[in-house]
């Protein structure tokens, strides 16, 4: 089997759909389903149960399942090894999303390059699914996210427990529904949000960025969710008031990692991320 068989099937098994998971590959539905056939072929088990719903593993699929990610993240691995910069003895690769880089990804860059330089060094910035994706499939050795969903084969450890918290501009700490400002902090966010605020399913004004959303709120006024430590230096100086009774949201930030993994330097990059966020907690 070639590799591309693999990451096919875990695209497969990720989304449940042959048609979804050519659509995140950049291939044709045909190709995924010749890749898929052939892998089945090969290994004389029936991998998947088709039908109008789309896919899901059979008990041998599933068997396959943690062979498979192993696979991806061992070619992966060596890739990465076999392209090692000159004077450079390893490697390790960490994406984070983006309100998380600063201070933390920042940080561990910085502490990372003073206390290990022979470990070369690659930072990504992107979306959370796109990130899971990258550590499942091998091209991320961790990923540092906000309250990461579980997913077969990775592990995640908490780094920094933090809160959202409400805010507004008021001094009398109200809130008003025609001035709220809803900000996209996450999945687990979004359920906890409508279950506390069934009225403000259509606020007025809605941004997926909470730096953008803060400049917003301070320019303009109204109130929204922030992270505590992000919103503390504005509420002392008086910029800012907590919310009355608002309830708060834990917005935790996690470090994700193949759970299979048994590596010298992913150990000193997590440690070296441990310590990071103790400092700046």
């Amino acid at each position: 089997m070639d590799i591309n068989q693999a990451r096919t099937f875990l695209e497969v098994a990720s989304c449940g759909s042959f048609i979804m998971a050519a659509e995140r590959m950049h291939v044709t539905q045909t190709a995924v389903s010749a890749r898929i056939r052939s892998l089945e072929q090969q290994l004389g088990r029936q991998l998947f149960v088709r039908n109008k719903a789309g896919a899901r593993l059979t008990s041998a699929g599933e068997r396959f399942m943690r062979h498979a990610a192993t696979m991806v993240q061992v070619w992966e691995r060596a890739r990465h090894q076999v392209a090692l910069p000159p004077g450079r003895d390893d490697a390790v690769s960490i994406g984070c999303e983006l309100s998380l880089w600063q201070p933390l990804l920042g940080d561990w860059l910085i502490r990372m390059s003073r206390d290990c330089p022979e470990i070369a060094l690659r930072a990504e910035v992107d979306s959370p699914a796109r990130l899971l994706d990258a550590v499942h499939d091998g091209s991320l050795d961790l990923a540092v996210l906000y309250n990461p969903p579980q997913r077969p084969g990775l592990a995640s450890e908490l780094l920094a427990e933090e809160k959202l918290v409400m805010v507004t501009t008021r001094a009398d700490g109200q809130m008003h529904a025609d001035t709220y400002v809803y900000v996209d902090w996450g999945p687990s966010f979004a359920a906890n949000h409508q279950a506390a605020y069934p009225e403000l399913s259509s606020p007025p004004v809605s941004i997926s960025l909470g730096p953008l959303a803060l400049v917003y709120l301070l320019e303009v006024g109204g109130a929204s969710y922030f992270r505590i430590g992000s919103a503390q230096p504005y509420l002392d100086a008086g910029l800012l008031y907590r919310v009355r009774d608002a309830p708060e949201f834990s917005h935790s930030a996690y470090a994700v990692y193949a759970a299979q993994r048994d590596n010298t330097t992913l150990d000193r990059a997590r440690a070296c991320l441990r310590e990071v966020a103790e400092r700046i907690k």
